[in-house]
């Protein structure tokens, strides 16, 4: 254990936020779903697992579907929905929270590249009304998710520019007034065409701005690469791909059909994506939330939406070439439904994992209580049974869609999952992103509290009682008071890292 001299103790400890010990856990005898070895420690001690699970909420801000809740919201009304929104991730124990940030080529943060949302202030491009000069909601959002021990992943839509539930004109530097020539209509949308090599370009630059300013754990893009169709309407790029083609054949050069030329401008736009996160922090988790059925008839008798065709999304190569982290495909119906069975879809997408990255589930929670035309709305039932079926196959996490169907106690969602997730967990590790990283040296202890490195993503706490029964406790990245021990009983405590590794343990207290 690493000591600090007396007067130097005392004034860290100045800095240190007052508050209860943190609340214990029983170790678990079998974890949920597969756990990582345990950490190694300077003493012949074998520590307990720790729970290894991803559990994510998305955050919905376009059309106002989840935070702000209205886009005339005061700067305290904002703040307040926030924090409840992060009370709540955290009082589940879930572990991450994927904040849309970028619902229309716009900004749910200050940014010098795109205009404030609409769904943020009311207007596009105005700030909150009343709120501080330097008020930054993405600022907030980080410390308020780390301060709680949650994950932040920052959410883009890389190619939409419009949304139909819009309602004021557009801002001067916003793309569909700036540069028009860059921009199509299709039905109630405006788009930016994902073979405009410059469109691509704009996306790219906005995730690397949000990604070298802000402390996020992670850049997640859904589904959204070209837009639903809407009937039998093409989307409006015949004047791209005629241009393709006319370079291609003056090149005598293969023509691509327009679906396979479409589909290497969003492969080329994943790749870039990966690539350029990872150059500026390679702990930064790159994830991919694609639409549930990669084509009809795969596996055999599932039907429904042909993604790879019509969103040009072949999220089966992203998964197979390792260019993403993680992947949650949206596996959004009944767990019995008869042309969309949840478990031979989860099985054929983990079957596609062959470079072992993170598979997630995303699940329909927004479904809970809702009744969808003649349909009725599900059971929170529903929801827990397919959680118990990820973990049956070893996914190690699941992402609820999304966390107003949580906020909402008459769905009785709330209620149905907390049992679900009492025990906390830590994220799975990433050890393809670790590379020869060493693991976390033993933290620095002072006076009871532990002050972890700026490379921690949290603390275990590990605790074994006189009697030799463990329990543990999770700390968020920035420490603070350790758990108190009975007489008689001893006290660990480990840095985790970026890359969700535990470190060398160091004993704090105890026989």
């Amino acid at each position: 254990m690493r000591v600090v001299g007396l007067i130097s103790a005392l004034t860290l400890l100045l800095a240190l936020a007052p508050g209860p010990a943190p609340a214990q856990t029983p170790a678990p005898s079998v974890p949920p779903g597969p756990a990582s070895a345990p950490a190694p420690v300077p003493e012949p001690v074998a520590l307990p697992e720790i729970p290894r699970e991803f559990r994510g909420v998305w955050v919905a801000t376009v059309a106002n579907i989840d935070w702000p809740s209205a886009p005339n919201l005061t700067f305290s009304q904002q703040i307040a929905e926030m924090d409840a929104i992060l009370d709540t991730a955290q009082r589940l124990n879930l572990g991450a929270v994927i904040l849309q940030v970028r619902p229309s080529a716009d900004a749910m943060y200050r940014s010098s590249l795109e205009p404030w949302s609409e769904f943020l202030s009311g207007r596009q491009g105005q700030p909150v009304e009343g709120a501080p000069a330097d008020y930054d909601p993405l600022e907030r959002w980080v410390a308020g998710a780390h301060a709680r021990g949650l994950q932040l992943h920052a959410w883009f839509n890389p190619f939409r520019s419009r949304h139909f539930e819009a309602k004021g004109p557009d801002a001067p530097s916003h793309v569909n007034i700036a540069r028009p020539d860059l921009v199509v209509d299709y039905a109630r949308f405006k788009w930016m065409p994902p073979s405009s090599a410059e469109a691509r370009e704009i996306a790219l630059r906005v995730i690397e701005d949000v990604t070298r300013r802000y402390d996020i754990d992670g850049v997640h893009v859904d589904d959204y690469f070209y837009p639903y169709p809407e009937g039998r309407a093409p989307f409006p790029d015949q004047h791209h791909y005629d241009a393709y083609v006319r370079e291609a054949r003056a090149a005598k050069q293969p023509v691509l059909s327009r679906s396979d030329w479409r589909r290497a401008h969003v492969d080329a736009f994943v790749f870039d994506l990966y690539r350029r996160v990872k150059a500026i922090k390679p702990h930064v988790l790159v994830g991919v939330s694609p639409f549930g059925i990669w084509r009809p008839g795969t596996p055999a008798g599932v039907d429904g939406f042909d993604a790879y065709e019509h969103l040009a999304a072949d999220a089966r190569r992203w998964l197979n070439e390792g260019w993403m982290d993680y992947c949650v495909p949206q596996l959004y119906w009944l767990t019995d439904a008869p042309k969309q069975p949840f478990v031979p879809l989860l099985s054929w997408w983990q079957g596609e994992n062959r470079r072992a990255r993170h598979l997630w589930p995303g699940l329909n929670a927004s479904r809970v209580g809702v009744a969808e035309g003649s349909r009725p709305g599900w059971s929170p039932a529903e929801i827990t049974r397919q959680i118990d079926l990820s973990r049956r196959a070893g996914t190690r996490g699941v992402v609820l869609y999304s966390v107003v169907a949580l906020r909402q106690a008459a769905r009785g969602l709330d209620a149905a999952v907390a049992p679900v997730f009492a025990a906390p967990s830590l994220p799975p590790e990433s050890p393809w992103l670790a590379g020869d990283t060493p693991r976390p040296a033993p933290p620095i202890i002072v006076l009871g509290h532990v002050l972890p490195s700026a490379q921690a993503s949290a603390v275990v706490a590990y605790i074994r009682e006189a009697a030799g029964n463990w329990s543990y406790a999770i700390l968020p990245r920035r420490g603070g008071q350790l758990p108190r021990v009975a007489p008689g009983g001893s006290l660990w405590a480990a840095e985790v890292d970026r890359f969700g590794r535990i470190g060398s343990a160091t004993k704090v207290t105890g026989p």
